[in-house]
């Protein structure tokens, strides 16, 4: 079969390797008991390649660099500066109107190149899993070879500590773990096997007869046959998903794309007009040129990208506190947009921590209470809270359970951790909230021999000396004790007697039932559940022979407890209209289980598996992702396509994640979430925000920031581009008023659009956020940036701004033309106009800060805004009265009366905006 990837063919062979026999593997492998000989590998690298991840060619910096030039905006600044540095050199002028205005260019082209510069690094860190060298058997010897080398057919040499280097069937085995966390997101070391053959249908997760590359032997050693290298193994499946998907624009990227093409083709329709019009009044070309230039530059936000980009760090920084990390900028915005949160379960909404829940002997039902491993919490009957050491039969399956466990229970500063493994360790604990010392119960029942866990066993059984030294054990006249843990119906079938009643009594078929009976009602909350029994025995050395006629203890069911602030981070999400969905590759009932607990689904919800997933059609998937929020033991594709369902229907997708498989749907997500603890390399290379503590309650908490961001985000562009339509408008006035000279130059508009709009601008990017913002549903990500009613304020305080300029404007034309100055009459009414719209854009500042009249405001929720608007007042002043800045920006010293002109308009625009507020308070009552 031939598969094409990344431009390279490759053929391999492929087939259902977990459904073969080892002979089959080897006949079609062409493999030799004794290896490949040199040959034959070289032969095979010709035919398949290496054993390397093959990279597709992105954009070059060079590239993405000439893209930032692509932006409208941008563009037609571009054609300012050189129409105006032309007419500034034919006039025998330093051309200091285009110069800066290239600067400007050139700071927001650098800008957008940082931020759209950051190679993608998940590829590289796939690269960084492959083993660099291996131990092979070829030409009938052992060899060290680069794991690049690697062939289908070779035979693999793997024992504890090393990474598998290529996927491979196994031929030998010996108590071999493998921990295959960071390829399909469980936690738990994996048991393989050699003699098995599973159904071709069999997910990754279930082929335990496969090794896979990036993989970890743990424990024990074993031989496997190659059969897939490069792009052919899952992780190169994983790579090649990885590259498939393509970056898309963030909502506010988008927006300010259609932001621009508004502003350019809006602001070009009016300076047609006013050309036309100044044409048909016979005002000279060059002048009327002047104007349309100073109207372009007018039109512009020169420093909304530079704002936007400081409003995105000061979330970022605000996210940092809250344990979330950004790695993409235009995420923090992104994050307010969020409709959809697809999440991991083990560790985001769980503990990734085995806990004891529920203890069944013959006689009692226990509930245990507590978090984590600290061995803190109390045992329940019922709604009664009892005293442990009171039930014999609770103490000595909890002893058991110490006994036949190799974990060890530490301190970890304040917090306590396990040493082996989660499921022994939770038992462990469960003994410590009874009393019980597991350190000092081990010193007094020394261990004597054991038969450890097999998956094919699945049971483990220790022997004790018994010394007498504690009443946690029942001698019946033996020296020793068998303790057995492991499957509850495999346990159960090999006792004869039980412990109930305060009496050993033997076991009935009705007592059978009912054991059995408990164990599906505890595995169907999603518990794990372990069956513990002992045996008096008379011989320290014992065989698995000895592990019969045993005497049953009890059930013990855990579970990776819910973290205790998911719930509530659920329910949120729930009220902020934000749906969250499980998608786990655990077992359906612990994911339903789970589910349920945290309001995530109901008892009844249904729950899809891959498997399930992998037989739909995409109209099928869409009518199922429409509606199903429970996902269990799926595949990397399954995932990437529940993201792409998803928005298709529109949605706004964040998708959490820490293993490798998790990596195409972080990319593909709108906003992938890798964890910071648990999380591989490579799923924090492709998303766009890492969790610092795992917690799904971080998600929520972040898309409140990405909420107050946005939102601010909306009061700054409100800010600046009704300001930028006032100066549009009246700089388009002057023509039509006949006053022959631009109210405002290049440089002048420049400084308004980057000092007196951007200064108070970044104050607003700190303002705090609504209370109820996590209570109102999401904003549609497709949403214009004018929606809401903001474009028809921007228009309506526009106009109202202009017709307040324009009237200032035309009786200071007429008041500074009385005094006799010759050759400033121009400047000094033009520097009334430059004042009078910055000294109002200040109180437009302070104004839309919030829907709220400013005198109802608290002032010191946000004390940058009004130390903001103090600076941009006070350099305003210096342009206009230190001599340097005059004659740089063209300005004029006003007089004590002009300056007052010029405060009494501005303070006019502030009254008009402050009285539009209390009229629209005035009338909300009347709606509701």
């Amino acid at each position: 079969m031939s598969v094409t990837l990344t431009g390279a063919e490759v053929r391999q062979p492929v087939a259902a390797w977990h459904s073969l026999s080892v002979e089959d593997c080897r006949r079609q492998l062409g493999a030799e008991a004794q290896g490949l000989t040199g040959e034959q590998v070289q032969a095979r690298l010709a035919q398949y390649g290496t054993n390397e991840l093959v990279e597709q060619a992105g954009r070059s910096p060079w590239r993405i660099l000439l893209d930032q030039f692509a932006n409208i905006m941008l563009l037609m600044l571009l054609a300012v500066a050189v129409v105006s540095g032309g007419l500034d050199l034919r006039n025998g002028e330093f051309p200091k109107d285009a110069i800066a205005i290239l600067v400007i260019v050139a700071l927001n082209a650098v800008l957008g190149y940082l931020q759209e510069s950051r190679a993608e690094q998940a590829l590289a860190a796939l690269k960084n899993m492959a083993a660099p060298t291996v131990r092979v058997r070829r030409d009938g010897r052992d060899q060290q070879v680069p794991a690049a080398d690697l062939v289908p057919g070779d035979l693999l040499l793997l024992e504890a500590g090393d990474q598998v280097p290529a996927d491979a069937r196994l031929v030998e085995s010996a108590n071999l773990q493998v921990k295959e966390s960071a390829l399909t997101g469980e936690a738990e070391a994996v048991q393989k096997l050699t003699d098995v053959q599973l159904p071709a249908e069999t997910v990754v997760g279930d082929r335990s007869n496969c090794l896979f590359q990036g993989t970890e032997i743990l424990q024990g050693r074993g031989r496997a046959l190659v059969y897939a290298t490069g792009m052919n193994t899952e992780l190169g499946r994983i790579a090649a998903l990885l590259q498939s998907v393509e970056s898309e624009k963030t909502p506010l990227q988008q927006r300010l794309d259609k932001l621009g093409n508004v502003l350019v083709s809006g602001s070009l329709a009016l300076v047609a007009l006013v050309v036309i019009v100044g044409v048909l009044s016979g005002q000279s070309w060059e002048e009327l040129l002047s104007v349309g230039l100073s109207m372009a530059v007018a039109i512009v936000p020169e420093g909304l990208p530079a704002v936007i980009t400081v409003a995105l760090a000061i979330g970022t920084q605000r996210m940092v506190q809250r344990a979330s990390l950004i790695r993409r900028l235009p995420a923090v915005e992104t994050l307010g947009s969020v409709t959809t949160i697809c999440s991991d379960k083990t560790g985001t909404l769980t503990q990734n921590k085995m806990v004891v829940r529920q203890i069944r002997t013959l006689d009692h039902n226990f509930l245990v209470a507590g978090e984590g491993y600290a061995p803190v919490g109390h045992f329940a009957l019922g709604d009664r809270i009892i005293v442990p050491s009171d039930y014999r039969d609770l103490q000595l399956l909890l002893a058991a359970g110490a006994i036949c466990n190799d974990a060890a229970l530490v301190p970890e500063g304040e917090q306590w951790g396990i040493v082996g493994d989660p499921t022994e360790g939770s038992l462990l604990t469960a003994a410590a909230k009874a009393g019980i010392d597991p350190e000092g119960l081990r010193t007094v029942l020394p261990r004597q021999d054991e038969i450890p866990f097999t998956s094919e066993r699945k049971r483990m059984s220790v022997v004790v000396a018994d010394t007498g030294e504690t009443t946690l054990t029942i001698r019946e006249g033996q020296p020793y004790v068998m303790f057995v843990k492991g499957s509850a119906e495999l346990i159960l079938a090999r006792c004869r007697r039980c412990y109930g009643h305060a009496r050993i009594e033997d076991l009935s078929d009705d007592t059978r039932r009912r054991i059995l009976e408990a164990g599906e009602a505890m595995a169907s909350d999603g518990m794990r559940v372990l069956g513990i029994a002992y045996r008096p025995v008379a011989s320290a050395d014992v065989d698995e022979d000895a592990e019969q006629e045993l005497t049953w203890l009890g059930l013990i069911g855990q579970i990776d407890a819910p973290r205790p602030e998911v719930r509530q981070a659920v329910s949120r999400c729930r009220q902020a209209g934000i749906r969250t969905v499980m998608i786990t590759g655990d077992h359906p009932l612990t994911a339903r289980a789970i589910a349920r607990d945290l309001g995530i689904a109901d008892a009844e919800a249904v729950v899809v598996t891959g498997q399930q997933l992998a037989a739909m059609d995409r109209a099928e998937l869409d009518r199922v992702v429409h509606d199903v929020s429970l996902y269990a033991r799926v595949a990397p594709e399954h995932k990437l396509r529940i993201v792409e369902s998803l928005q298709r229907q529109g949605q706004f997708v964040a998708m959490t994640g820490d293993g490798v498989n998790d990596a195409p749907a972080l990319k593909q997500a709108n906003i992938g979430v890798a964890m910071g603890i648990t999380g591989t390399d490579v799923s924090k290379e492709a998303s766009d925000m890492v969790l610092l503590d795992d917690n799904f309650a971080t998600i929520v908490a972040a898309v409140e920031e990405g909420r107050v961001v946005y939102g601010n985000i909306r009061k700054f562009i409100k800010y600046i581009l009704g300001s930028n339509i006032g100066e549009l408008l009246t700089i388009a006035s002057a023509p039509l008023l006949g006053l022959g000279a631009v109210p405002l130059t290049p440089l002048q508009i420049l400084w308004m659009n980057l000092v007196t709009d951007g200064i108070p601008a970044l104050a607003l990017a700190v303002e705090p956020g609504d209370p109820t913002i996590m209570r109102q549903p999401p904003h549609d990500p497709q949403e214009s940036i004018f929606a809401r009613g903001l474009g028809r304020y921007m228009l309506r305080v526009g106009v109202v701004f202009a017709l307040i300029t324009i009237v200032m404007m035309a009786i200071a034309y007429q008041y500074t033309r009385m005094p006799a100055a010759p050759g400033l009459e121009a400047e000094r009414w033009q520097t009334m106009v430059f004042t009078t719209l910055c000294l109002a854009q200040m109180g437009h500042a302070v104004a839309v800060r919030s829907d709220r009249p400013t005198l109802k405001t608290p002032v010191r929720t946000n004390p940058w805004l009004w130390l903001s608007v103090g600076v941009t007042i006070l350099l305003q002043m210096a342009l206009v009265y230190v001599p340097p800045l005059q004659r740089f920006f063209g300005t004029h010293s006003l007089s004590i009366a002009d300056m007052e002109i010029c405060i009494g308009f501005s303070l006019l625009f502030f009254v008009y905006l402050e009285a539009e507020k209390w009229l629209r308070a005035r009338r909300r009552p009347s709606r509701t």
